[in-house]
C-alpha cells in the first residue's frame, strides 16, 4: 500500500442510502485530490460516488431500509446484497474499507470483512447517534472498527469510553454552500413569476419514508392548494424514490414541479418561501439555505414505540436538538396529518417576520453544530491518510 507509484491505495467505500452516497463521493474527490492516480476506488454506492469512479454492482435503493417490520421484510435480500459487498471485497483485495452510515448494514459488513481478511482496515464514517439512544453501540462499534471518522460533535466522549480511536470531521451537510444558487432561475423554469409564493415539498429519501410520510404531506398541500391557487409546489427528489414521488405526484389534482436535476435543487432552495420536509439531513441543508420548514414524520407503530421509550432527546430534528427547543415545528408519527402540517405552514406563509425569525434561530443552532468548519471531505480525506499513515498534500 504506496502513494509512490509502485500500487495505488486501493479505498472500498461502502454507502447503503442517498446520504451515505453523497459522503463518499466528497471522501472520494478528496482523496483524489491528493493522491492523484496513486488511489483507486472500489465499493457500494449510488449516483454521486458513481461520477468519481465508484461503480456499485447492485442498486442501493435495495437497502434503503427504515423501521423493524420493513426491515424484516427485506432482511433477505439485504443479507444477499452482504453477500455480494464481502465478495467484491474478496476479489478487488482493498487496502482499508470505509463503511458510510447505515448502521445495520455496515456493522455486519464490518464483522464479515473483519472474518474474510482480519488485517484489512475497517473505518466507520459516521457514528450511530449513541447520544441519543443505544450507547452500547459505541462498544459494539469499537469491537468491530478501527476509526470512527464522526460527524457530530456530541459522539466523541462516548467513543472514547468504548476505547475506538475516533476523530471528529464535521458534518458535510454544514459544508453545503448555495452561492451558486439563482432562485430566479428555479421560478423561470417552473413559469412562476417573482411575487407567487413557493412551497417546498420534501418528502424523505427511502422508499418506506414516501409511503408513509407522503400521504400527509399530500393532504397538507391540497388543503392549501384550496385556498391559494396561486401557490407554486416544488419537490425536489433524491434518485433512490425518484421514480416514485413522480407516480405519486402525477396523481395529484394540482400540478406540481418535480425536480431531480442536483442545480435545479439548489435553486429551489434559496427560492422556497416554506419548506415541509420529512425529518433527515435535508432539514439541515434547508436551514442552511435559510428556508424556514416543517417538520413531519412518521415510521412504523412498533418501531416509533421502541424509538420513544429509548429516545433521549425531545425533539429528532438536529439543529432542534442543538437549540435545546424546537425552532422548526416537529409533527411525529399520528401528529403527522394534513391539517396540523398545512396550518403551521400557512402560519409562516402569512406571516414574513415569523419567518425570518425561524431562520435566524435557525442559523444560531447550525453555529452550534458547527457551521462554518472546513470541509469536512477535506478532514475526513486527511484523517484517513494519517490513520493509513500515508504520505498526503492538501490540494491547491
Amino acid at each position: 500500500m504506496t502513494t509512490n507509484g509502485e500500487k495505488p491505495l486501493k479505498v472500498m467505500l461502502v454507502a447503503a442510502e442517498a446520504s451515505g452516497d453523497a459522503l463518499g463521493a466528497g471522501l472520494a474527490r478528496a482523496l483524489r485530490a491528493r493522491l492523484g492516480d496513486a488511489v483507486t476506488f472500489v465499493g457500494i454506492g449510488g449516483a454521486k460516488m458513481a461520477e468519481q469512479g465508484v461503480e456499485s454492482p447492485f442498486d442501493i435503493a435495495q437497502l434503503s431500509i427504515l423501521g423493524i417490520f420493513e426491515s424484516l421484510k427485506a432482511y433477505p435480500r439485504a443479507m444477499a446484497r452482504l453477500k455480494d459487498t464481502v465478495a467484491l471485497a474478496a476479489r478487488e483485495k482493498p487496502d482499508v474499507a470505509v463503511l458510510i452510515d447505515s448502521w445495520g448494514f455496515n456493522i455486519r459488513l464490518a464483522h464479515a470483512l473483519r472474518k474474510l481478511d482480519p488485517n484489512l482496515p475497517l473505518v466507520k464514517y459516521v457514528a450511530p447517534q449513541v447520544w441519543a439512544y443505544r450507547e452500547g453501540r459505541a462498544h459494539a462499534l469499537a469491537k468491530a472498527v478501527d476509526l470512527l471518522l464522526s460527524i457530530q460533535p456530541m459522539d466523541r466522549p462516548y467513543f472514547d469510553a468504548a476505547g475506538l480511536r475516533n476523530v471528529f470531521v464535521g458534518n458535510s451537510a454544514l459544508a453545503k454552500r448555495f452561492d451558486h444558487a439563482d432562485p430566479a432561475r428555479l421560478r423561470a423554469s417552473i413559469g412562476a413569476s417573482a411575487s407567487e409564493p413557493i412551497l417546498l415539498v420534501l418528502p424523505g429519501s427511502r422508499p418506506s419514508e414516501i409511503e408513509r410520510v407522503m400521504p400527509a404531506f399530500e393532504d397538507a398541500v391540497r388543503r392549501l392548494k384550496g385556498q391559494r391557487p396561486a401557490l407554486q409546489v416544488v419537490v425536489p427528489t433524491a434518485y433512490t424514490v425518484a421514480e416514485a414521488v413522480k407516480a405519486r405526484v402525477a396523481g395529484w389534482p394540482f400540478r406540481a414541479h418535480v425536480i431531480e436535476d442536483e442545480g435545479l435543487k439548489d435553486d429551489a432552495f434559496l427560492a422556497g418561501d416554506v419548506a415541509l420536509a420529512c425529518s433527515g439531513t435535508v432539514t439541515t441543508e434547508l436551514a442552511l439555505a435559510g428556508r424556514p420548514m416543517v417538520v413531519g414524520y412518521k415510521t412504523g407503530a412498533i418501531t416509533y414505540a421502541i424509538i420513544k421509550r429509548l429516545m433521549k432527546p425531545r425533539w429528532i430534528t438536529l439543529f432542534n436538538i442543538a437549540a435545546g427547543r424546537a425552532v422548526a415545528p416537529e409533527f411525529i408519527q399520528q401528529d403527522c396529518e394534513g391539517e396540523r402540517l398545512a396550518r403551521e405552514i400557512a402560519i409562516r406563509l402569512d406571516d414574513p417576520a415569523l419567518r425570518d425569525k425561524q431562520v435566524a434561530e435557525q442559523y444560531l443552532a447550525l453555529d452550534k453544530m458547527g457551521r462554518g468548519m472546513p470541509d469536512p471531505s477535506e478532514a475526513a480525506a486527511e484523517a484517513l491518510l494519517s490513520f493509513l499513515r500515508l504520505p498526503t498534500k492538501v490540494p491547491a
